[in-house]
């Protein structure tokens, strides 16, 4: 098979996989080689100055011997069959780092034969990569769940990030879906990669020389809307797995039909459910960045998140007992729970109310979303001149502010449901 034939294959094959990203990784370039983080990043995500860049992201090979339900490449799956030889796929990256195509490499595979043989596979790659060829630049790699820990610890020592895919919300579904699969496989070598990582800080803190493993951390992602699972139970996952494996990221990525089996949602009648992704990403980073918990943002009452509504929104219209909040005497905890105000806003408040009392006009010049934030602050006791609306009011205004221009009209029934007129 021609080399351009395997890469329309395996990097179509690829596309499925969300969790690629560098994280602001500082590896610079060493003498005689090419490629660095510092300035060039990894594909289709940001570097640590904020620009966005871009890499290869492409499967060494498509076969594989287990038959996961939600899975493009299955063994039951009628489908074209390749796979990269570890020298075509370094002579690839090297031809398209060198005409400014990429400026990193994603590498994930199927699993051929067994998971010792393909993270060998994809050691040997990256060695020549490191090694022979000299490229320093960023290189995200799928481990292997089941493989060798030896074999995941080598490849740690050659990637910037490693991702184990935690696939589905929970075990039960997993286990109907990905029988060869299981929690436990998967989560050793998260536990594996996140002490080999503490340990590597450990030792550069002592010698620089000291080998880096895994410098970028890893990741994980969960395909969202194949199974039963509530967005509850989803957030609560990705809580756990950022406390105890230290991630940087969890990727959610909305299913896709490419099976037929009666086991998932029948193509004909599925459509991705797309806007539940954002707004499990916009729930995520509010774990991450603003303090709150996955019990805080759902409960039982509340499985789910409001379809029309942003969740930091969300929680506010339930908990409107913690505002108004006043700009100009509140703790960055507090600002931090106001709608429009983010993690930048919230210091740029702390630190230029130590010159004067802040007002409205000040806080729009400091980043603060004042569309949303109106309703949930005062400065210095006053709220917006002219500003009169009722709770219902409230959430019909924030939902028209957030829907999607695809979101259907009927939909708007939703508001009375979650915020009753008093």
């Amino acid at each position: 098979m021609e080399l351009l034939d395997k890469l329309t294959i395996l990097s179509d094959a690829a596309k499925y996989d969300a969790a690629c990203t560098s994280s602001g990784l500082d590896r610079t370039s060493r003498p005689a080689g090419m490629g660095s983080t510092l300035f060039a990043g990894c594909c289709h995500t940001f570097s640590a100055d904020g620009r966005c860049v871009t890499l290869l992201k492409v499967l060494m090979s498509n076969y594989c011997v287990y038959d996961c339900q939600y899975c493009v490449n299955r063994r039951s799956n009628d489908t074209r069959r390749a796979a990269f030889t570890p020298q075509e796929l370094c002579e690839l990256t090297i031809g398209f780092y060198r005409r400014n195509y990429i400026e990193g490499l994603f590498l994930s595979s199927a699993v051929i034969g067994s998971p010792d043989r393909t993270t060998e596979l994809m050691i040997c790659t990256l060695r020549l990569l490191r090694e022979k060829y000299g490229f320093w630049g960023y290189i995200h790699a799928k481990a292997i769940p089941g493989a060798d820990p030896r074999l995941t610890q080598e490849l740690g020592l050659l990637a910037d990030r490693l991702s184990v895919n935690i696939e589905l919300p929970s075990e039960a579904s997993l286990t109907r879906l990905a029988p060869d699969k299981g929690k436990a496989s998967i989560l050793k070598p998260m536990a594996l990669i996140r002490d080999g990582i503490q340990i590597a800080k450990r030792e550069l803190a002592v010698s620089r020389h000291a080998p880096r493993f895994a410098p970028a951390g890893q990741s994980t992602q969960m395909i969202i809307g194949a199974t039963p699972e509530s967005d509850r139970q989803i957030l609560t996952l990705s809580q756990s797995l950022y406390e105890k494996y230290h991630l940087k990221r969890v990727f959610y990525s909305a299913y896709m039909p490419v099976s037929n089996s009666r086991l998932l949602p029948a193509p004909q009648d599925f459509q991705p459910p797309l806007l539940r992704e954002h707004r499990l990403y916009q729930a995520d980073w509010l774990l991450r960045y603003y303090h709150f918990r996955a019990e805080e943002l759902l409960d039982d009452a509340h499985p789910d998140f409001h379809p029309l509504l942003d969740p930091k929104c969300n929680w506010a219209l339930h908990h409107l007992e913690f505002f108004p909040v006043e700009v100009n005497k509140a703790d960055y905890e507090a600002l931090l729970r106001v709608p429009g105000i983010g993690v930048k806003s919230a210091r740029r408040i702390l630190t230029a109310r130590r010159c004067g009392p802040l007002g409205f006009e000040g806080l729009k010049r400091l980043g603060v979303v004042l569309k949303r934030a109106q309703y949930f602050l005062t400065c210095s006791g006053r709220a917006m001149v002219g500003l009169r609306v009722s709770q219902a009011g409230l959430l019909r205004h924030l939902t028209a502010l957030d829907r999607p221009d695809t979101a259907p009209l009927e939909q708007l029934s939703l508001f009375d449901q979650v915020c009753p007129q008093p």
